[in-house]
């Protein structure tokens, strides 16, 4: 493999290797190609004149068969088979003996590794072992892109090939660079084995490491006590000792291969299995060994487990099964350009930290650690949810034209920030920004927003390997000060629970984990932890005007508890006389439909009220929206939801109480503009959606599109959605969308 010849000549050297060691009269390779069929590539024995002629499908003949089930196949006399597919310009009529093993990686099937005989041959186990020993080595040359050149015109190894994939859009924008493995895959180069006793000695020496460094994370503090983070690690504890596994590697090894290569065949053979099981629990299982089986690898070749920061190049996209905003924010932002990951939903906390960031994000990617290869070109499409590997040129250069507009737009947009958010007929509308990370402040200058709607406290819990202590959350806070001037900021208490959990504190296991034991509920219940945080922003808010609001408020009766609370932490201070905030305000997030009911009440308790419209737009449907099945069976345009909104802004403008909406219906210009047209005057949002709403706004005719909006939710009729109305009221007065 290592000789200077062209890739097809080698090939061909190959196969006659492999022939002669084995003492078969044929070998072939068959490469799967990008549209799922098998070429031949190269053969000995066979007739030559079928190479790069003969294909297949997947499932058709014996090749077929062994490419779809990924498992060997040995027969003493192939065309009794029924799977026997007869192919006349090969000339394999002859012949009887077959052995077939699919060439694998990661799981994948790249080919199909035949020998052949003329006489009524089976092969022995160990020579089945041979055979796949020898496709291992195979598979790095397939994969390493050096057939590309070859095969029929207009195809291409599937390994190599482009590979266009479908996810869920998590944080808007284009990103084209080149990919990263977050968890680098390690190629496993040194496959024959000199000593066997040595390697089953490196294997339970790192099998020992692994699960000591295991049980070790298993015993720090902040895992100790339970947690989404301990559940997996008591996954990986419990696969480290499987003894079927443990078997599994030690019997490879004993075939004359390393502990490494031993490692990558159990694995690579266990995961093609699960990759094809129906049972959901064994393909959630896969993550987990995949997981324990690259710890492993890491070990023995002593490589590092997470790619260094400094390895990221120019235009870095990350790809990765699962990432957490603390390993986020430590690779250079100024090189990252988008991020594709197999789990996470839109609202994880990776996608909060994202967005903050800028960052294009497509999630629920299936097995795309696996299908790029470090240095692969990459395409991220955040608004319509796709991911292009290694495109080809015309799709390269559409994506690119997409983003130089994109570009364009925002440098358009730019222009706007100094210029005030009024309509055309003098209603001034606040654009305020949602915030929780430090990064997220020089966005103000950026956008020239007038303020922070939302800053999310609870991101600092998220990204933290222990609670933080009061005087760490202090000084965020004060940073937080520090660096918004003195343009308003609103901090949301700690909003945890339900999807938002830490992993230092204890899983609660709820039916419906959305409508449990969530926000101003834990705090109320724990009240430690709202009374430190208040007494941190307190302190923090020296001589400034302090806004703090509270989440899923049911009652009225929750926030007097919670503004007692506080109160309480407000005497303390005053009583040592610690410099206290020049003004408090404390208001609430409106999210739970009961409030509606008891906005007259809250307006005049509160000093002010923020709109949650994602979770009041999940309650009112009773549609989780994390659930793909449900998620978009509401449209928030539609009249009863619009009618809820109208009755939270005008109760609350009757009684003086200012009211903003800080949920994703904020950020996009149409649900604002009808925000709008519903008589609100603040909206809190992303730092991209500033642009594009703003425009809408100094383009909009506020009292016309007040009067035409309040005659459509009057309108008598079925409910349907009002979205085609406000664009088409757009198009014809000129409201850019």
């Amino acid at each position: 493999m290592a000789e200077p010849a062209p890739a097809q000549a080698r090939l061909d050297r190959i196969v006659v290797l492999i022939a002669s060691n084995m003492v078969s009269e044929v070998c072939s390779l068959y490469v799967m190609r990008a549209d799922k069929t098998l070429e031949l590539y190269a053969t000995e024995g066979l007739n030559r004149a079928a190479v790069h002629l003969t294909t297949m499908r997947a499932g058709e003949g014996l090749v077929g068969l062994i490419a779809q089930n990924a498992e060997p196949l040995a027969l003493s006399d192939a065309q009794a088979h029924p799977s026997f597919s007869y192919r006349p310009e090969t000339g394999e009529e002859i012949y009887h003996g077959f052995l077939g093993v699919p060439v694998l990686r990661a799981g994948n099937t790249l080919g199909v590794l035949v020998v052949q005989n003329r006489t009524h041959r089976l092969y022995a186990e160990d020579e089945v072992e041979a055979l796949q020993t020898t496709a291992m080595v195979v598979a790095e040359l397939i994969a390493s892109g050096e057939l590309q050149s070859l095969g029929q015109p207009g195809t291409q190894p599937a390994a190599r090939g482009p590979v266009h994939c479908r996810g869920v859009a998590l944080a808007d924008g284009v990103g084209l660079g080149h990919a990263v493995l977050h968890e680098p895959r390690v190629v496993v180069r040194n496959i024959i084995a000199t000593d066997i006793d040595a390697e089953v000695i490196r294997l339970d020496a790192a099998l020992a490491a692994v699960r000591i460094s295991i049980d070790a994370m298993l015993e720090r503090g902040d895992i100790a006590h339970g947690g989404e983070h301990r559940d997996v690690l008591e996954t990986f504890r419990m696969f480290a000792h499987d003894q079927g596994w443990l078997r599994r590697m030690g019997d490879a090894i004993r075939t004359g291969i390393t502990a490494e290569a031993a490692v990558e065949r159990v694995q690579s053979d266990s995961r093609a299995k699960m990759m094809r099981s129906t049972d959901p629990y064994l393909r959630d299982r896969l993550h987990d060994l995949d997981d324990l089986a690259n710890r492993l690898l890491h070990q023995l070749v002593g490589q590092d487990l997470v790619a260094p920061r400094d390895a990221l190049p120019e235009n870095g996209i990350i790809v990765a099964r699962a990432l957490g905003p603390a390993a986020l924010l430590d690779y250079d932002r100024s090189r990252l350009r988008g991020l594709v990951l197999e789990e996470g939903g839109q609202t994880s906390h990776i996608a909060i930290v994202a967005r903050a960031l800028g960052i294009p994000v497509v999630s629920g990617v299936e097995g795309v650690a696996a299908t790029v290869e470090t240095g692969d070109a990459i395409i991220v499409d955040g608004a319509a949810g796709e991911v292009q590997i290694r495109p080809p040129a015309d799709v390269e250069s559409a994506y690119a034209e997409k983003a130089r507009l994109r570009a364009r737009r925002q440098a358009q947009y730019r222009l706007l920030r100094d210029e005030p958010s009024v309509t055309r007929d003098g209603v001034r509308v606040a654009l305020q920004l949602n915030a929780g990370l430090l990064v997220d402040l020089p966005h103000l200058a950026e956008t020239g927003a007038s303020g922070i709607g939302l800053f999310r406290t609870e991101l600092q819990f998220m990204i933290a390997e222990r609670m933080p202590t009061a005087k760490e959350q202090q000084a965020l806070y004060a940073s937080v000060f520090e660096a918004a001037g003195d343009v308003p900021i609103t901090f949301r208490s700690l909003d945890i629970g339900g999807d938002k959990l830490l992993p230092y504190m204890p899983r609660v296991e709820e039916e419906n984990p959305a409508l449990g034991w969530r926000a101003i509920r834990i705090a109320l219940d724990r009240p430690a932890l709202l009374r430190v945080q208040a007494r941190a922003l307190l302190r923090a808010a020296s001589g400034r005007h302090l806004r703090i609001m509270f989440p899923m408020v049911a009652t009225t009766a929750e926030f007097e508890q919670a503004r007692r609370l506080v109160a309480g932490e407000v005497a303390y201070l005053r009583q040592h006389g610690i410099a206290l905030p020049s003004r408090l305000s404390l208001g609430i997030m409106v999210e739970v439909p009961s409030l509606l009911f008891e906005i007259d009440e809250i307006a005049e308790q509160a000093d002010f009220l923020s709109v949650g419209s994602n979770d009041l737009m999940q309650f009112l449907f009773a549609a989780d929206r994390g659930n793909r099945l449900v998620a978009d069976r509401f449209d928030a345009l539609t009249r009863a939801p619009l009618r809820a909104l109208r009755h939270v802004i005008a109760r609350a403008d009757r009684a003086g109480c200012p009211v903003t909406v800080c949920g994703e219906m904020a950020g996009r210009p149409l649900e604002a503009m009808a925000l709008v047209g519903l008589g609100l005057r603040s909206l809190s949002m992303s730092a991209a959606s500033v642009g594009p709403v703003k425009a809408m706004v100094m383009a909009l005719d506020r009292e016309r599109l007040a009067t035409a909006l309040s005659c459509e939710l009057e309108r008598p009729g079925p409910a349907e959605s009002l979205r085609p109305f406000l664009a088409d009221f757009a198009e014809r007065s000129g409201v850019p969308l």
